[in-house]
């Protein structure tokens, strides 16, 4: 008879998401392979692409398509559980040809995109069955389509984990590039203060005032250090007011009017911002399951 570790109930709880217990039962009735085990947790609990559908996905990666005249394009966010299945060529496979499909299709939302017919059926059953050939929650978070202005550029960073469309109206292909890649960097939230939501400066008012009421200035001076801090913040979060990062001395408001350019609108998209990942603490929740099972 076969030791049943924690480490294989770890791994085959991983790949199924089935309770501890039902695995290390699974494992013991297969003699510890985990290849059986698996199987037998198939039948007894119902398809893994089912049960993944419960697990967080906060990894994935960003993709990307760009008609032929750079005048429509789109951008995907498609997530997974792993990193390393976001390096998986039928994943990245997925991810582009939805951003194909989203480009050409326009549909109005996440629902919309995954009823759309994909190579003979629909974009959800071919998600469905990549999750049950790869063993992961595979997930479409968001995607956004831009009719340009001008001629949409890209830029995809960090294995696809930061994502570009810049629409750029005059300049040059160089001009985009750097803009586009300043984006990644940068990260700004709006185009210009105009798109900063309120409810995001009144939340950088508020702390500002906070700190400068603890200098134990007048009153009026308190008003125009929360002014200055707003400002501040403002430019700080803005691609217009941001300094270029090839070169700090002047700002990219300022790099476009040199240029005969502007920014029509951008989207970046950074795989998993603001999911909350799930921390497991494997041992304590063992010492869990075994301190209920010996109660019973």
């Amino acid at each position: 008879m076969a030791e049943i570790t924690a480490g294989m109930v770890k791994e085959l709880r991983e790949k199924t998401d089935a309770p501890m217990m039902e695995c290390k039962k699974a494992l013991t009735e297969a003699g510890g392979d985990l290849a059986k085990a698996e199987e037998i947790l198939r039948v007894r609990l119902g398809n893994k692409a089912s049960k993944a559908a419960s697990r967080v996905t906060a990894e994935g990666v960003v993709g990307v398509f760009i008609a032929a005249d750079a005048r429509e394009a789109a951008i995907v966010e498609l997530n997974c559980e792993t990193d390393f299945v976001a390096k998986n060529d039928d994943f990245l496979a997925f991810s582009s040809r939805l951003a194909k499909l989203v480009a050409e299709s326009a549909p109005a939302d996440v629902a919309a995109l995954s009823a759309l017919p994909l190579e003979g059926a629909t974009v959800d059953a071919v998600r469905t069955t990549l999750v049950g050939k790869i063993g992961e929650n595979i997930s479409v978070r968001r995607f956004h389509r831009v009719a340009a202005e001008g001629r949409v550029v890209s830029y995809v960073h960090g294995g696809a984990k930061i994502g570009v469309l810049l629409d750029l109206v005059g300049g040059d292909e160089s001009l985009a590039r750097d803009i586009a890649m300043h984006i990644a960097a940068a990260k700004p939230k709006a185009l210009s203060r105009e798109g900063v939501s309120s409810e995001l400066i009144d939340t950088e008012r508020r702390i500002a005032r906070e700190k400068a009421a603890e200098s134990g200035k007048p009153a009026e001076i308190v008003e125009k250090m929360v002014e200055g801090s707003v400002q501040k913040f403002l430019k700080e979060v803005t691609l217009l007011g941001q300094p270029f990062v090839k070169d700090d001395k002047q700002t990219i408001e300022q790099l476009l009017k040199s240029r005969g350019a502007r920014v029509a609108s951008f989207t970046l998209y950074l795989v998993g911002e603001g999911i909350e990942r799930k921390q497991t603490d494997f041992a304590a929740e063992v010492a869990a399951q075994a301190a209920a099972a010996a109660a019973r």
